[in-house]
């Protein structure tokens, strides 16, 4: 379960970053109040799944998956560009998290 959990804040985290970015420095109401309930949600999601997942591993893949899904937002909003490098870096990126999982707890 901490992991669904992870994986959940993971895309909070994606969701707060990308309403920070459209709050245009808190001057937008609504997306002000995004970024803020879903920042207290990802948090607070990280914080539970770091009961049972390291801390390392746990901030890794909550990073790596929220990283990935806001540039791969932006790239497919047109907000920033998209080019094969960046796609197979993002990838790489999944990869990665995929793969801080299946090694465990070692």
């Amino acid at each position: 379960m901490s992991w669904v959990i992870l994986i959940i804040s993971g895309v909070l985290e994606a969701v707060w970053a990308t309403a920070l970015g459209k709050s245009e420095g808190f001057t937008k109401f609504w997306s002000s109040v995004v970024f803020g309930i879903a920042l207290v949600a990802s948090m607070g999601g990280l914080a539970w799944a770091m009961r049972d997942i390291p801390t390392g591993t746990a901030y890794a893949v909550w990073v790596g998956i929220g990283a990935a899904l806001t540039v791969a937002y932006a790239m497919i909003t047109g907000a920033e560009s998209f080019s094969i490098v960046r796609l197979l870096l993002i990838l790489g990126l999944v990869g990665c998290v995929v793969g801080l999982k299946l090694v465990g707890h070692e």
